[in-house]
């Protein structure tokens, strides 16, 4: 079943959109848990493998003790993938990313996402409202495509 929309998203609003992936690598390349938090809506959800925060208080918290544990020294990448409207003032991203350790300059089989970002428009700026992600390669014994 596929979503009907009548709405479009204007060049300035993809550029605003995509550049949210640019805040969250710049956040993360700083390990700077506050802006990581401020890319997404005050009541905004990340689910990570095993994590999930809802706010931006939660989500800054985690960050900021994951920056110095499991995350500490790491760097993070990310491009679109697609990019389509839900409606006016919201919409859905597609990424392929993921982790970055220490010395690596690209990311490894074991360690590429697919992300999905539900974004919404307020107050005349592009929020995350949800940021999931999930393994790029499938597990053993699942086709992937």
């Amino acid at each position: 079943m596929s979503t009907v929309t009548s709405a479009t998203l204007s060049d300035s609003d993809r550029v605003a959109i995509a550049s949210l992936t640019q805040r969250v690598i710049a956040a993360w390349a700083y390990h700077d848990a506050a802006s990581f938090a401020d890319v997404f809506t005050e009541d905004g959800t990340m689910v990570l493998e095993g994590v999930f925060r809802k706010g931006r208080d939660q989500i800054r918290d985690y960050m900021a003790a994951a920056f110095e544990g499991v995350y500490k020294g790491t760097q993070v990448t990310g491009k679109p993938l697609d990019m389509r409207p839900l409606g006016a003032d919201a919409a859905i991203l597609l990424s392929l990313g993921g982790v970055l350790e220490a010395g690596e300059s690209e990311i490894s089989e074991t360690g590429a996402v697919h992300a999905a970002w539900v974004v919404v428009r307020q107050d005349g700026q592009w929020l995350l409202a949800a940021y999931q992600n999930t393994p790029k390669n499938a597990r053993a014994g699942v086709a992937s495509s």
